[in-house]
């Protein structure tokens, strides 16, 4: 079958398309014929070696999600599962195929009327986003801000924080035509990847600064993220899902101390940490969710998997408004 490997960390010309021998489910596994595969900006860090090469070798495929129809099970997997359609989660690495395997915790039905495409748009972006809004303890009427907002986890985190009662919503972004698509999926304020306000939902081009956000959800990281501190509201919760810019300083954490009488909080928060049925069920509701519209996939493009370096090329240039799907 054709898969996509990292041949070598770096730049996207690392990744080469390969012939790689058709998996086998192994006891509590299924095969998925894969129909769409999400890339997601953990691919490129990755891919990067941003994150250190020491847990991954070359050769290694990356992708984390697919969707399509089960065509084989492994021992001790109800054989009902062949025929339906699903997301999977393949682990870290593994996506970029045209047949993958995953483990049978690791995947979700998807209803009728939620296409593959939509699936991987959302089926380990949405739920991020679900869980670090409540890992930051966000309730209604509390103002957020989205930082790294045109990415699929921040579209999702923009969309949750409206529906749940989010007083404002501030997102950074690269220009103001992102800010103001983010504008039309709930948020309220645009900042500029400095912070500085741009334009809001009553007057685009004329918003004031706000004085303190009560929450952030931060995908960037960079060495930027201590003035982001600076942008939360007495008693404001930071919470980091992301580093796709790379770590912060290791002198960030200043920045809560000398706000000390803020009472500032940061934390980090990752998928890993919630309970497999917990964020399972989350997952099945969001689907549910997207196929009655109420909740929006943003695909930016769609590529063929032979294509792969294209779109991590695209992502590497802050090209991406939303996720870039791949089909086999």
């Amino acid at each position: 079958m054709q898969a996509v490997t990292i041949q070598s960390f770096g730049d996207a010309d690392g990744l080469a398309v390969v012939d790689l021998p058709e998996p086998e489910p192994a006891p509590g596994q299924m095969l998925v014929e894969v129909e769409a595969i999400g890339v997601g900006g953990v691919d490129a860090v990755i891919r990067r070696g941003t994150l250190g090469t020491s847990g991954f070798r070359e050769g290694l495929v990356p992708g984390s999600e697919v969707a399509g129809r089960v065509i084989g099970v492994g021992d001790g997997v109800d054989s009902g599962w062949i025929g339906r359609r699903v997301w999977a989660f393949t682990g870290v690495g593994g996506g970029y195929v045209e047949r993958a395997v995953a483990a049978v915790d690791d995947v979700t039905a998807l209803p009728d009327g939620l296409s593959p495409i939509d699936a991987v748009t959302l089926g380990s972006a949405a739920p991020v986003a679900h869980f670090a809004l409540a890992h930051a303890r966000f309730a209604p009427g509390e103002s957020v801000l989205v930082r790294g907002a045109a990415g699929s986890i921040g579209i999702a985190a923009v969309q949750l924080a409206a529906a749940g009662g989010a007083r404002a919503i501030g997102v950074t972004t690269s220009s103001l035509e992102r800010g103001e698509r983010l504008l039309a999926l709930g948020a309220t304020e645009i900042l500029d990847r400095a912070g500085n306000a741009s334009a809001s939902a009553d007057s685009p081009g004329a918003l004031s600064a706000p004085t303190g956000f009560d929450v952030v959800i931060d995908i960037v990281g960079g060495p930027d993220l201590p003035a982001v501190i600076e942008r939360l509201a007495p008693n404001g919760r930071l919470v980091s899902v992301g580093v796709v810019a790379g770590h912060p300083p290791a002198d960030f954490g200043m920045s809560l101390l000398r706000s000390f009488q803020r009472s500032l909080s940061f934390a980090t928060f990752s998928l890993n940490t919630v309970p497999v049925p917990e964020r399972n069920r989350v997952r099945a509701d969001q689907f549910a969710a997207a196929a009655r519209g109420e909740l929006r996939a943003v695909v930016h493009d769609l590529l063929p998997l032979a294509r792969a370096a294209e779109a991590h090329r695209r992502m590497d240039a802050g090209e991406v408004f939303g996720r870039i799907v791949l089909t086999p």
